[in-house]
């Protein structure tokens, strides 16, 4: 009986580690690229695309059907660059035609795909004249490296680092566009780097590791998260301007979670309550998010 008790108290305990192993994961489901990837297709509701890497910064061009090029309104600029940790990084540095962007957004993407998949989410935002860099953290895309939260927060912080190396930006505003799982981790980057922007955008956060996983699993996914570093706890310490955008229709992260962040957080700042999908605000709201991000740096002495 004792042999018993003790194999399934050794049981539990194996249960309880996998589970958290596994748990963990949910936070960086990430999409891998191969170094010698050339070539993906995909479809979209009216075309098959396929899109061409090339070149050792993975230079995107994309196609219709592998012929005709798409004219996409906008320039890709797909570079290389070094994280702290040593893992070198595939950036996107989106450019509107025709226009010379006075803002600028390092953008931070959610925990899913890679910037594929991911430039959507912020891209209708070009067409307002801000330009983005936008990139993969380790184990994403053509990023080399373990997707880990810690990990993730340096490749955010080298981000920072990498674009304000970059002579476009000099004479423009900065301002991070973080978005789902990036939105938590810009409240993180901003509170260690604020003198260095001039403001924050957080777009379908979720408050803390230990929030999001107790709302997936009440109680037991508390318990099984560690909390590592935590949006409600960092945004605290910002003092820059603040919009934070939640959708109350958003099916991945709860609405609340939003509101949290924000009322944690210092004024100067502003919360968009807004409908749709989870970080579906900058095609559904494009004008009124443009507006917002330069009334709030407008505010800036």
């Amino acid at each position: 009986m004792k042999h018993k008790k003790l194999g399934l108290i050794a049981f539990s305990a194996l249960s309880l580690f996998l589970t958290a192993c596994s748990f963990n994961k949910v936070f960086l489901q990430q999409t891998k690229m191969g170094a010698s990837t050339k070539r993906l297709a995909f479809r979209t509701a009216s075309d098959s695309v396929v899109v061409f890497f090339s070149g050792e910064n993975h230079q995107p061009v994309f196609t219709r059907n592998g012929k005709d090029t798409i004219d996409m309104g906008f320039t890709i600029e797909s570079v290389i660059f070094k994280s702290a940790d040593g893992n070198m990084l595939n950036g996107w540095f989106l450019k509107p035609k025709n226009t010379t962007a006075a803002i600028t957004l390092l953008h931070f993407h959610g925990n899913a795909g890679f910037l594929l998949s991911q430039y959507n989410a912020i891209a209708p935002l070009l067409n307002k004249g801000f330009q983005i860099f936008m990139f993969d953290y380790s184990g994403f895309g053509f990023s080399e490296g373990k997707a880990t939260r810690k990990n993730v927060l340096t490749d955010a912080l080298s981000a920072l680092d990498y674009i304000k190396t970059r002579p476009e930006i000099k004479d423009t505003k900065l301002v991070i566009y973080g978005q789902s799982l990036g939105g938590h981790l810009a409240a993180v980057v901003v509170a260690k780097r604020q003198s260095q922007i001039d403001g924050l955008v957080i777009e379908g956060a979720f408050s803390s590791h230990k929030d999001i996983a107790s709302y997936e699993i009440p109680f037991l996914g508390r318990i099984l998260v560690k909390q590592g570093y935590s949006a409600v706890k960092s945004i605290q310490s910002f003092h820059k301007p603040l919009l934070v955008i939640h959708s109350t229709e958003d099916q991945v992260v709860p609405f609340y979670m939003g509101k949290k962040i924000f009322e944690k957080a210092n004024s100067p700042k502003e919360f968009y309550e807004v409908k749709k999908c989870h970080i579906c605000a900058s095609t559904y709201y494009t004008e009124e998010i443009s507006q917002k991000i330069k009334a709030m740096l407008a505010i800036i002495k």
